[in-house]
């Protein structure tokens, strides 16, 4: 039986220590070690995506650990015309409970709040079409290659 999760929104500048080392532990396990993307995930200036005044830390809690995360990047951050989902990382063990449609519901409610009547748009893995598509998010792109996985851009429309 899967636990329940509680949820978590926060800035960067509202992180404890061991929440931020969590945090990037999940992202690092699930990104570079499970998916072997070697790239910088940590964001370096000018951009500094994860302590930006604007961007959203969602994490997700079971039974005290972290196994879910994403962040929410304002308009501008990402994308010109856009805010945008990414970073999107659930643990092994918390995989196939349906904690991924928990994890984008809470995270479409934020951008509700934070950024109302505002369309979104993710770099979705190609495989995660169909479940994007039950979020509300349509395919805009061809498939392109992102650290060697592929890859299609997605828009939801307000």
């Amino acid at each position: 039986m899967q636990s329940k999760t509680t949820w978590q929104a926060k800035h960067f500048n509202e992180f404890t220590l061991e929440q931020l080392y969590e945090a990037l532990k999940l992202r690092i396990d699930v990104f570079v070690v499970e998916q072997t993307c070697y790239y910088p995930d940590l964001d370096s200036k000018p951009n500094q995506l994860d302590r930006h005044d604007e961007t959203i830390h969602l994490l997700g809690y079971q039974d005290n650990e972290l196994v879910t995360y994403l962040r929410i990047l304002a308009q501008g951050q990402s994308y010109d015309d856009y805010i945008s989902i990414g970073r999107v990382a659930i643990a092994e063990q918390a995989r196939g409970t349906g904690l991924g449609h928990e994890l984008m519901t809470q995270a479409l409610a934020l951008c509700e709040k934070h950024f109302p009547n505002q369309s979104i748009k993710i770099s979705a893995q190609e495989y995660l079409i169909d479940f994007y598509h039950k979020h509300g998010f349509e395919q805009v792109s061809a498939m392109y290659l992102e650290d060697d996985i592929p890859h299609v851009a997605m828009i939801k429309n307000v």
